[in-house]
């Protein structure tokens, strides 16, 4: 976790105190159930959940035994007897180290997943309230890069607002497939522990018991919870993409919010750049770098090996921090994205009507000529107006080609902007419903 790209309570999730303070509780909770089913006695389970409780787990003492035990879960069950004195060796009872860590990081994924999904909310919000306010702003959609037919950007919006929308349902199933508990001891087989144990633990944890975990829980679950924040980075960087271009000189539809005091260049005091989207870019690519090494853990050796286990200790804060960080990002930049629709009709008016062509290629065809003779007479009138040599539709009403089939003022009907926005509100419902 980089602290310039971490936000407070998402990083708190992965501190090595929230960490030991899971695993405090996993074990307690464990205990509590061997007492409840009689294999420990009431009073050490309730002493050690009593004193566990109320301590501070020291992380500095936790690794000082860890540089002579080699092991992290033990030198932690070491420091908790230190709390906990004489009832601690009932601590522990028929688990294995798996138990604990792959519980915990179950835990530690569904409360990022929860921070993340208040995040889509949060973005979503700032999506609806921008396409409601441009829902009529006409622009040129481009395909290619090149102008193609008119839009409007409350539908540019409309469609991030829907992909974003597809991102929460994902990362909700994605959630439930994460969050599941394994407390089934040494290969999985719970001949030292009762399945009970295991069910007492989830439903205390907010977990599910996982159907079978040979030693550990199976990765495809980790590797699909990676995957998905993969994806949902690739849509923040989508739209990011789309506002690095609208903010170019040479475009200037929208651009990024620029402070009071803000300076764009160390060398050229006239720059306003993109900072924060081209900022977005890279982070996608990083969290989307961190599913493969997820879907790699995936063929774990027979029963359980650890190779999985530093890649984890790496992906699992640093994915969801960053992604955290992005959407927040993403949602500052869309809430305060300064949009100017006067240089959209400008830019729509560049191409001397061309944005129309296809219209008049129809009116053709039902007129009764053939599609190709049709795409010939208004492409041979198109592009001198591509070259910028004339009026798209002065040179249709002086071609007789054309006029034989249209008149004048069927010609000027085919240039009507509105037209092409006809079915926004259409649009708008599908995405918004009633709202």
């Amino acid at each position: 976790m980089i602290p310039r790209y971490s936000r407070p309570a998402m990083a708190a999730i992965w501190s090595p105190e929230t960490r030991f303070r899971i695993w405090f509780e996993i074990e307690a909770h464990a205990t509590q159930a061997l007492a409840d089913l009689g294999v420990v006695p009431q009073d050490a389970a309730r002493t050690i959940w009593e004193k566990g409780s109320a301590a501070t787990f020291d992380v500095d003492r936790i690794d000082e035994i860890e540089r002579v035990t080699k092991h992290d879960v033990i030198a932690f069950l070491t420091h908790l007897a230190e709390h906990v004195g004489e009832p601690a060796r009932f601590v522990h009872q028929g688990m294995t180290s798996s138990d604990v860590l792959d519980t915990c990081l179950a835990v530690q994924l569904t409360r990022a997943a929860d921070l993340l999904l208040a995040d889509l909310d949060e973005l979503l919000a700032a999506l609806k309230r921008r396409a409601f306010e441009h829902k009529s702003t006409p622009t040129i959609g481009r395909s290619h890069g090149i102008h193609a037919e008119p839009v409007t950007f409350g539908l540019k919006l409309a469609a991030a607002y829907a992909e974003f929308a597809r991102a929460r349902e994902r990362l909700v199933f994605a959630r439930s497939e994460i969050a599941t508990c394994a407390i089934s001891g040494a290969v999985g087989t719970f001949a030292n522990i009762d399945p009970r144990v295991e069910e007492y633990v989830a439903a205390k944890m907010g977990l599910v018991p996982e159907p079978v975990s040979t030693q550990v829980i199976p990765r495809d679950r980790h590797a699909m919870f990676f995957a998905t924040l993969g994806v949902i980075a690739s849509s923040i960087e989508r739209l990011a993409t789309e506002v690095r271009h609208l903010q170019r000189s040479e475009v200037l539809e929208a651009e990024e919010f620029f402070s009071e005091g803000q300076e764009g260049s160390s060398a050229m005091p006239h720059k306003r750049n993109p900072v924060l989207s081209e900022n977005l870019t890279g982070l996608a690519r990083m969290v989307r770098a961190y599913a493969m090494p997820a879907m790699e853990n995936v063929a774990l050796w027979h029963e359980r090996d650890i190779s999985h286990s530093s890649v984890e200790r790496m992906i699992g804060p640093d994915a969801t921090v960053t992604l955290d960080f992005a959407l927040a990002r993403l949602t500052g930049l869309v809430d305060k994205l300064l949009v100017y629709p006067a240089t959209m009709q400008k830019n729509l008016d560049r191409l001397g009507g061309l944005v129309h062509s296809q219209r008049v290629l129809l009116a053709l065809t039902q007129a009764g000529v053939s599609r190709e003779d049709a795409y010939r007479f208004v492409q041979r009138n198109a592009m001198p107006v591509w070259r910028g040599e004339g009026d798209f539709l002065t040179l249709l009403k002086a071609d007789p080609d054309v006029t034989a089939k249209l008149s004048a003022s069927e010609i000027e009907a085919l240039f009507d902007l509105g037209y092409h926005l006809k079915h926004v509100d259409t649009i708008f419902a599908r995405v918004f419903g009633d709202a």
